[in-house]
């Protein structure tokens, strides 16, 4: 997937790309030849991930970025789009849950904030993306949902309930864009070994049991789920479009 149609090194822009799955994400979409645009608040990670991509030959733009502003993503995506002189891919990979709490001790506010961070974003960078891909003719949208979003999600209402949403935010970009050669899909990562859920990993007791739920008896890393973002993003999968693929070690597989 190193070029375009017209000789060009595809642009790829990565979102919550300072750390995790977004930068693992961002390197692997730079190995297989794409130019690469790394959005999140912290520049320092930024640059870093940037230095990983320049290895792999990749031209970078560090954008920094705070998705939970509507206007900011919107310049982020049209900034990425000009430095990058076009935009081929698109992973929209920022969100996270900083919090647990019951349905019954939820304040309306950590609602709206988590789905304003892990749903309402992706739908402003969709627009932005989709009109200047639909325009062009063709592109390749990643979104990272989670399998939070594929049942219940007890203590984790806001963050599930928007992954759901993503999920269907993805079958319908999928069906608009179709005609136009833009394929949208979903990646449905289980429990990953990541920094924001060190507070899990980091536990034995908590470790054990999350573990155990997993067919493979282990934890997913980054670099895995890299993998199957840099797959979608890809001419290899060429006619997948509208699908979730879940990446979790046989997790959603072995529930009752």
């Amino acid at each position: 997937m190193s070029a375009t149609p017209d000789g060009r090194r595809r642009a790829a822009l990565v979102t919550g790309a300072s750390r995790g799955i977004g930068a693992e994400s961002a390197v692997a979409l730079a190995r297989d030849g794409c130019d690469v645009a790394l959005a999140a608040r912290g520049v320092e990670a930024l640059e870093e991930t940037a230095a990983r991509c320049a290895d792999h030959g990749a031209r970078t733009v560090v954008i920094p970025t705070d998705v939970t502003q509507e206007p900011q993503v919107r310049t982020m995506v049209a900034k990425a789009a000009a430095e990058l002189d076009g935009l081929d891919v698109l992973v929209n990979n920022a969100g996270g849950s900083g919090f647990m709490a019951s349905l019954l001790d939820l304040r309306p506010e950590g609602f709206d904030k988590l789905v304003r961070l892990n749903l309402t974003h992706v739908f402003w960078a969709l627009q932005e993306a989709g009109r200047v891909m639909v325009e062009r003719g063709g592109g390749a949208i990643v979104n990272i949902a989670s399998v939070a979003g594929l049942a219940s999600s007890p203590a984790l209402a806001p963050y599930g309930a928007a992954k759901a949403g993503l999920l269907s935010l993805t079958r319908t970009a999928a069906a608009e864009w179709g005609h136009a050669g833009v394929r949208v899909n979903a990646v449905a990562p289980g429990w990953v070994k990541t920094e924001l859920n060190r507070f899990a990993w980091e536990n034995p007791d908590a470790e054990r049991a999350l573990v155990a739920r997993a067919l493979l008896g282990r934890w997913g890393e980054d670099t895995e789920i890299a993998e199957v973002v840099a797959f979608l993003a890809s001419d290899r999968a060429s006619y997948v479009t509208g699908q979730t693929i879940v990446v979790d070690g046989g997790l959603t597989a072995a529930a009752p």
